[in-house]
């Protein structure tokens, strides 16, 4: 059985869900122990704990440990079974990184699936949806594999109750390697204002505070009211070069923040990211290595975050010290995974 220490590196729930991710597609047991050891509240919060019970009931795994609090799991999975799926967090925990724990298992299983995630859509804690639809998703079919995804409603911390479907269909599957090291040709920009139960002239603020801070048209920024369970306001910026959407920018708004201070927030995260010159953002960066460890690849990214940095010591644990490799230069990480 593989044995993983909780507390390594970025020491978060990442460290879990990666370990699910792979100890199903090699087919073995794992330990996972001192989770979240150094987080204020350590063991497995709801989010976590649904991703553990999503892995189990997918791969029809044995499972001990899997309760709230919990910092020890032990994980001994089975085949990835196909079918219809519900996973809910309970919570406005981040359902987007649920999906990404199991969508791995199932991309591997003999069938086709639907599954629908509950919980946060729009969580300050992860990446919001937008970037889970328009920057990994994509990534995944440039590999090769078929998923597709449906926003259903918005669920905005910390009222939670969003939830999307996603399909999966492994017979669609036809894995290529994928090589995303080539500078952007010429990005441009475009945003999204969305908001729920607040004030129209949020929106309009924020609207105006993108447009000065980005040089962007108005016509450049929508502004979208959304159906939600509670009050919330996210504000995301899009960088694309041609068809391809490189990266989602977010920051959210919460009481007694200012409407200019949301975007200022999203604003600085664009213009560090158009200054590394890369087609691979941060959090792209560390969640393409379990993808991309199937078909093989390489990408070029900025500095590598504590998050890559796990998960790539995490890929070498389970796979071997020569399943990906890095090379750093001037400001400028080289990741390359050969196929598995």
């Amino acid at each position: 059985m593989l044995s993983v220490d909780g507390a390594a590196g970025e020491g978060g729930g990442q460290v879990l869900r990666s370990s699910l991710s792979l100890a199903a597609h090699l087919g073995a047991s794992v330990r996972v122990e001192n989770i979240r050891a150094g987080r204020g509240k350590p063991g497995l919060l709801r989010q976590h704990l649904t991703a553990v019970r999503a892995a189990a009931e997918v791969c029809g795994a044995e499972v001990a440990g899997a309760s709230l609090g919990s910092r020890r799991v032990v994980f001994r999975p089975r085949r990835p079974r196909p079918g219809a799926y519900r996973f809910a967090v309970g919570t406005a925990g981040s359902a987007t990184l649920v999906a990404q724990t199991v969508l791995p298992m199932l991309l591997e299983a003999p069938g086709p699936s639907v599954a629908t995630f509950e919980g946060g859509t729009h969580n300050p804690m992860a990446p919001p949806f937008e970037f889970f639809a328009h920057v990994y998703l994509p990534r995944l079919r440039d590999v090769g594999f078929g998923v597709k995804v449906s926003l259903e409603r918005v669920g905005f911390y910390p009222a939670g109750g969003g939830y999307f479907t996603v399909t999966v269909d492994p017979s669609n599957t036809s894995l290529r390697s994928v090589d995303l090291t080539s500078p952007p040709r010429a990005p441009r920009l475009r945003a999204l204002v969305l908001q729920s139960r607040l004030p129209a002239h949020v929106a309009t603020r924020e609207r105006a505070a993108l447009c000065a801070g980005l040089g962007l048209a108005e016509d450049a920024v929508v502004i979208r009211t959304v159906s939600s369970p509670g009050p919330g306001n996210a504000v995301c910026v899009f960088i694309e070069d041609g068809d391809e959407c490189l990266e989602v920018c977010a920051a959210f708004g919460q009481r007694g923040r200012r409407a200019e201070a949301v975007v200022a927030d999203v604003v600085a995260q664009v213009q560090r990211f158009q200054r590394t010159g890369v087609r691979v953002g941060e959090h792209l960066a560390d969640q393409l290595l379990l993808p991309l460890m199937r078909a093989g690849g390489r990408f070029c990214t900025g500095p590598l975050s504590s998050h890559a940095r796990t998960n790539i010591e995490l890929v070498r644990s389970f796979l071997g010290s020569d399943a990906v490799a890095v090379a750093e230069k001037d400001g400028v990480s080289t990741v390359s995974l050969p196929a598995s």
